[in-house]
């Protein structure tokens, strides 16, 4: 496994980091904890989570399987979108922050959070309260770096203006919908980050299983499969995407590896990309996706990558998740 620092920051993350939204929903509690130790064992220290998912089991999973392991793990969760419907069950504020920081810390039975992020942009909390109720966080020993997810790049960088302006601690990363069938973080996140040294974090970046060649335009998505489950991804499934997954494949086969990998792979290549989080509903699905850190195709591969997938630079996010 190769690690990369997260931006400038000194913390070191495997480049293939494990997503575990489906934790205690998609994957019971046996299999999550048996993912997470597989994970561990071939390497990966970063697990992406957040007090939302599967609501807060994945959380509580994570603090199960890492009895007695703490240490080998690069723990980040979130807060920030809506965990009910009270006045303060949302947002970036002081208050919500505070109070959902101490409960993940519960569920997680840690004592700390190695990166805590604000899950989206709160246009009702002003930065100056979440950037330093976040540096406290960090002050008091129970947050040991913060990262930002979901903003937009004028956003991000208003908060590391304000955090070097009043001399607080700064976001080191951002989590963004990145893949071939996404590339719009080109377009202004990703010149931002190697500017002011800031590492992305790409979720979805297989584009929701469209480039893992298990959908196609004549058959419906497989029982269970996240576009079964989500049907709102059914937009970019699409012409244009179905033609990008089977170029994809073409290319896959070329290399001697599955489309995932490959896609995987191109992901882990890209400028500030610090650690590509991917989901694993089994041990074997992880085992599976592992090649894609020590993938080596030819230039041209990678060359017809970027070329077929240009297009998705242009045009609407795969995802996008913001406060209404």
């Amino acid at each position: 496994m190769k690690y990369k620092r997260l931006g400038n920051s000194g913390l070191k993350v495997s480049s293939l980091g494990l997503g575990t939204n489906s934790f205690g929903s998609r994957a019971d509690k046996q299999s999550s904890i048996s993912i997470i130790h597989a994970a561990l064992g071939s390497g990966i220290n970063f697990l992406d989570t957040a007090n939302i998912y599967s609501g807060t089991a994945s959380e509580t999973i994570i603090g199960e399987a890492l009895k007695g392991r703490r240490h080998e793990a690069v723990v980040a969760t979130k807060a920030g979108l809506p965990r009910g419907k009270g006045a303060n069950e949302r947002g970036s504020s002081r208050y919500h922050l505070q109070l959902e920081l101490e409960q993940s810390l519960q569920r997680l039975q840690t004592d700390y959070v190695d990166l805590y992020q604000i899950h989206t942009f709160d246009p009702e909390t002003p930065l100056e309260e979440t950037l330093r109720a976040l540096d406290d966080m960090v002050r008091a020993g129970k947050v040991r770096y913060i990262g930002a997810s979901n903003y937009a790049a004028w956003e991000l960088m208003k908060a590391l203006g304000i955090s070097d302006r009043l001399g607080l601690n700064r976001y080191v990363s951002i989590q963004t919908s990145y893949s071939l069938a996404d590339r719009t973080p080109e377009r202004d996140i990703t010149p931002l980050c190697l500017d002011q040294g800031v590492g992305i974090i790409p979720y979805f970046p297989l584009a929701g299983g469209l480039l893992t060649g298990k959908y196609s335009e004549q058959q419906s998505a497989p029982q269970g499969s996240r576009l079964d489950k989500n049907p709102e991804f059914a937009r970019f499934f699409t012409g244009e995407g179905f033609t990008l997954s089977r170029q994809v494949g073409e290319l896959a086969a070329e290399a001697g590896c599955t489309p995932a990998v490959l896609a995987l792979h191109w992901l882990m290549q890209r400028p500030a990309v610090a650690s590509v989080i991917v989901g694993a509903t089994s041990a074997a699905q992880l085992e599976a996706n592992l090649a894609s850190a020590s993938l080596q195709p030819e230039p041209a591969v990678m060359e017809r990558l970027d070329e077929i997938s240009l297009r998705f630079k242009h045009g609407e996010p795969f995802a996008l998740y913001r406060l209404s």
